[in-house]
């Protein structure tokens, strides 16, 4: 076995990058406090071509040398806007037509790979703060919540783990 090199992955330019479809599905982030975090979002994005990142409240904004550590360069390939509050950003993803999804544990929650994704397009995701979660002034406006099964003592993860493991599933349900 041979590792493949980059030039034979055949990857798009940015230019091209930028001008591709994307999946309609669009990120907010609340109050996400790591720049590592949101770069690693920035980066998991380009990777399963979501639409754009919302950034609100205390997140990190490009440019800045933290976001680029994790996101090596897909600060530049992935669309974003910033929010003073995530309830604006819910506001006007919601006048665009967005269904808005928390991922949350909170009561009613569907489980990650039991949603009905694709009927719910275009999309926004609501991740929370690495202590706090998705504040509950959020929560009360989105649509419903997805939550990922877990069974550890500590039923939480990562929110830029949680972030690859919900994207993941929403490439897979939407890029068919």
């Amino acid at each position: 076995m041979r590792k493949i090199t980059n030039i034979e992955l055949g990857r798009p330019t940015v230019e091209e990058f930028a001008s591709a479809e994307k999946l309609p599905v669009a990120v907010v982030l609340d109050n996400v406090r790591s720049a590592g975090n949101v770069g690693s979002f920035f980066r998991t994005c380009d990777a399963f071509g979501i639409g754009e990142i919302l950034l609100c409240g205390i997140c990190a904004t490009p440019p800045s040398k933290e976001i680029h550590k994790t996101a090596l360069g897909a600060e530049q390939t992935v669309a974003w806007r910033h929010f003073a509050t995530t309830t604006e950003a819910i506001e006007a993803l919601h006048a665009e037509g967005y269904t808005v999804l928390a991922i949350e544990q909170v009561e009613g929650a569907e489980m990650l790979g039991e949603a009905a994704l694709a009927e719910r397009t275009p999309l926004a995701l609501v991740f929370g703060n690495e202590v706090e979660g998705v504040s509950q002034e959020a929560v009360d406006m989105c649509d419903g919540a997805i939550e990922i099964r877990q069974v550890g003592t500590k039923h939480s993860l990562n929110v830029a783990v949680t972030g690859g493991a919900v994207l993941w599933e929403v490439f897979k349900t939407l890029y068919q």
